[in-house]
């Protein structure tokens, strides 16, 4: 009697609310209350349920869709993700909703990655790790609590996942990664894999054996020690810098494996601002060797402010979802120069069109302008090196060897038609035509048109 009562006087505040509620009909209400309820009842079985379901889900009204596929069209998950798929579109968050990602390592960097892909609607996640929750994780792990402590990272999260988007397939792993783990982890086709791993050995052989599969992958490096998010970049293995981490995996990679780059990282430009905390035995005959759960393993403490690894594991989760949905955007080139250098280049480009056009009337830049092309379009080297893959120090050069020039001669110098060029290569290009770039270099020429594109699109020109 009470739910018809509300329902009642629900309707007589619509009606009395004339006009203004007019698009709303009797049946309108009915079927939203309908929903609600709905909605309501599943939410108390889920409740009711919680502690034996894993990752199969609650049993609620109806039959739960359990194919990743078909997850967007049950009503609950719908609104659960609607703030997704209005930001996406439903097209692209079905693919996240289909996709099935790897993360290995559920540490402080580990755990908020693969939260939030959760979070965003991942259908199939594989979380694996042999470690446990401490005490001490406490203070940087996205949903251990007291009572999860002993207890495996792995079987953590699931049990924790399984609260906050059940219809995600979870399949937890209390298993170290080592070269012998590499098919039973790998394999499925996964279409990401995230190291979280904090072992330099292991973290190579994995992005080793990622590389060698043509499995997409982001690596996160060091979280310790640091307190500025701000310094928080995304880039390839080459260009990563002030990480010693960076240093060690880029050298054995290719010592070990020939691999030169090619893989995106998560890392940061601040340098450590703690050191390694040193080893205390309770025995004067003790090693740190004696306290390793697996050998191999550090012992040692690197102290961490808890929350710049779950900044490092929220960048790595927003990189991948929006990857898997095909959402492009540029990461934020690391280009060491100053405004200064920016100064010089327009300096350049005004004496380089006076030289070749009698004036500088035409050239629409100023200096802020020349930063957003050399840095942002350009990526701080001439646009022949562009592909090349001899990109890690040479992007700490200086610019005394480049400048900016027109691509297209009939038209002004604007910020969607200069590119960066050497010297030499700039002497070149003045000497031909366009059309013979588009004969004769017709990848080059397809490149430059692509960059060329985006600005047009991000000036709106």
């Amino acid at each position: 009697m009470e739910d018809r009562a509300r329902q009642l006087l629900l309707l007589a505040a619509v009606a009395g609310a004339g006009a203004a509620f007019g698009a709303f009909t009797t049946a309108a209400v009915f079927n939203f209350i309908s929903r609600s309820k709905r909605r309501e009842g599943y939410v108390r079985n889920l409740l009711e349920s919680n502690g034996g379901t894993g990752s199969s889900g609650a049993a609620g009204p109806g039959a739960r869709p359990r194919d990743c596929s078909d997850l967007l069209s049950d009503e609950v998950v719908a609104e659960q993700l609607t703030r997704n798929i209005q930001f996406f579109g439903i097209e692209s968050q079905k693919k996240v909703t289909e996709s099935f990602v790897v993360v290995i390592g559920l540490g402080g960097v580990g755990s908020h990655a693969a939260s939030m892909l959760l979070r965003s609607g991942v259908g199939r996640l594989l979380l694996v790790d042999f470690d446990q929750v401490s005490l001490s994780s406490l203070n940087r792990h996205a949903v251990a609590t007291r009572d999860d402590v002993g207890t495996p990272k792995a079987s953590c999260l699931k049990k924790h996942f399984s609260m906050i988007y059940p219809e995600c397939k979870i399949e937890a792993r209390v298993q170290l990664y080592d070269p012998s783990a590499e098919d039973g982890i790998l394999s499925g086709q996964p279409d990401f894999v995230l190291d979280c791993i904090d072992n330099i050995d292991t973290k190579v052989a994995l992005l080793a054996a990622c590389v060698r599969r043509g499995l997409r992958v982001l690596s996160a490096m060091g979280a310790g020690a640091r307190a500025d998010p701000t310094r928080i970049r995304v880039a390839d293995l080459r260009e990563s810098s002030n990480d010693p981490l960076s240093r060690t995996v880029r050298y054995r990679l290719k010592k070990d494996h020939g691999i030169e780059g090619g893989i995106p990282v998560v890392f940061s430009l601040e340098k450590p601002k703690a050191k390694l905390l040193p080893f205390q035995g309770s025995k004067e005959e003790e090693t740190p060797s004696d306290y390793q759960i697996v050998p191999g393993f550090r012992v040692r403490i690197i102290p961490v402010l808890g929350t710049i690894p779950a900044i490092f594991g929220q960048v790595m989760a927003s990189y991948v979802v929006t990857q898997l949905a095909n959402l492009d955007f540029q990461t934020e080139p690391i280009v060491n120069l100053d405004l200064d250098h920016y100064r010089v280049l327009h300096h350049r480009l005004l004496e380089h069109e006076e030289l070749i056009y009698g004036s500088a009337e035409q050239v629409l830049v100023d200096a802020q302008e020349v930063m957003y092309i050399v840095k942002e379009l350009w990526r701080g080297r001439s646009a022949r090196d562009q592909n090349m893959k001899d990109t890690g120090r040479k992007m700490w050069r200086s610019v005394n060897e480049l400048m900016l020039v027109r691509w297209d001669k009939s038209k002004p110098a604007g910020v969607s038609n200069l590119i960066l060029l050497k010297f030499t290569e700039a002497d070149a290009h003045e000497s031909t035509t366009l059309d013979q770039v588009k004969e004769e270099e017709p990848e080059f020429y397809a490149m430059v048109s692509r960059v060329l594109k985006r600005a047009e699109v991000e000036f709106s020109l």
